[in-house]
């Protein structure tokens, strides 16, 4: 493991809340798609079937309390998988684990509810499993109810919420259980701006009361605003614990070392995976390079292993620095997208974006809401903008001073 020469800013009097020592979580996949393989495949013939995946090896990592880890890295680095041995929903294969304190975790998108029940139904039973007494979630329900903005869909059932109603009613049980420790995996990807925002404003008044906050996202800026230390994942190891500036410089060598638009081969098999992504000018042409203010097109490639009802696409766009430039999904953007039964591409038509000059790289990622599962594609290609701007940033605009 790599560390930053100058280390996060803690406070060391302030006691430990998580210790994991040589933790390391092994799972066995199976080539054999089938029952009919499996029985075919059963005894000594069905250990070539099987292979063993470490998601994790030898992690060792303490935090503090009122500390805010950011965790990055490729997906089936491990980031995940950590997250929920943190939250003791996977016991590790070898290693200890401890914790101390009341712990709630925002993992999935809509894990932890059940589809055939409604929404006030799905708060107490998900306040339930988070630690909270009948009566403690009767008193906070209308304030629950009131962040998550569900309004009279409370009484509706679940399966027929959008996206963004399973993310505002999840996230607002989570952050009214009143937790010491608050695991966050990519959800506030999910959802509108305001929603977005409210997110982070409870978020950062967490911060202020002391409370301790991981997070797994792959919006770098966020967790570069957000993390006093963040965490790199490479393959199941530690590859870097400090401050995040150096944390997403590093993150970016491995983009780069790694072969660009190819999923990692120790992933294990999603409904639909982002293959790869592409950059396309005004006539249809894969670029590399444009000037400022042209028109592109994004196309995403989604390989679907498995049919998905109801899911989003989207995309982002990061500066060299890792900072977002630009970024939309399809729950933005109010589009209904057709159940996924096949592999196939998808255009998002970007006009009017001037974007200064420099390196830019290309994110994309598929969420599923019928199926809680997720995969995103990061830094799978990069472009350049060529020109000349009048203003510093991520973004071109023409200045004059009067």
């Amino acid at each position: 493991m790599q560390a930053d020469n100058t280390t996060p800013t803690t406070d060391a009097r302030r006691p430990e809340v998580i210790r994991l020592d040589a933790v390391s979580k092994r799972f066995t996949v199976r080539k054999d798609s089938s029952l009919k393989e499996r029985i075919v495949t059963f005894g000594r013939a069905g250990r070539r079937h099987r292979q063993d995946f470490w998601a994790l090896s030898d992690v060792e990592l303490g935090i503090r309390a009122g500390a805010t880890i950011g965790l990055i890295g490729h997906n089936g680095s491990g980031k995940s998988t950590l997250l929920k041995v943190i939250g003791g929903i996977i016991q590790p294969t070898s290693g200890t684990v401890e914790q101390r304190g009341r712990i709630a975790a925002l993992l999935e998108l809509g894990a932890g509810f059940h589809p055939d029940l409604t929404g006030r139904e799905n708060v107490f039973l998900n306040a339930s499993v988070l630690g909270l007494s009948r009566e403690e979630t009767a008193a906070n329900f209308d304030s629950i109810l009131e962040f998550s903005g569900v309004g009279d869909f409370i009484d509706t059932q679940v399966k027929f919420y959008s996206s963004g109603m399973y993310v505002r009613l999840a996230f607002a049980i989570a952050v009214h259980t009143d937790p010491d420790i608050l695991l966050v995996d990519e959800v506030l990807a999910v959802g509108d701006e305001q929603f977005q925002k409210k997110c982070l404003d409870k978020i950062e008044e967490f911060q202020k009361q002391g409370r301790t906050i991981i997070i797994v996202s792959h919006a770098l800026d966020q967790i570069e605003s957000l993390c006093d230390r963040v965490v790199l994942m490479h393959r199941g190891r530690m590859a870097f614990d400090g401050l995040p500036g150096p944390a997403i410089e590093r993150f970016r060598e491995l983009l780069n070392e790694n072969a660009v638009g190819k999923a990692r081969p120790e992933q294990l098999s999603q409904s639909v995976e982002v293959e790869r992504i592409e950059i396309l000018d005004a006539s249809g042409a894969v670029l590399t390079e444009m000037a400022v203010g042209d028109d592109f097109t994004v196309r995403v490639h989604l390989e679907v292993n498995r049919p998905v009802e109801r899911w989003l696409l989207g995309f982002s766009i990061d500066t060299a620095h890792g900072q977002m430039a630009l970024a939309s999904n399809s729950d933005v953007l109010g589009v209904h997208l057709e159940p996924l039964a096949q592999s196939r591409s998808f255009d998002l038509h970007v006009r009017g974006a001037r974007l200064n000059p420099g390196s830019y790289y290309v994110n994309a990622n598929f969420s599923g809401v019928s199926d809680p599962t997720a995969h995103a594609l990061m830094g799978a290609t990069e472009f350049t903008v060529v020109g000349s701007s009048d203003a510093l940033g991520a973004v071109a605009a023409s200045v004059a001073l009067a």
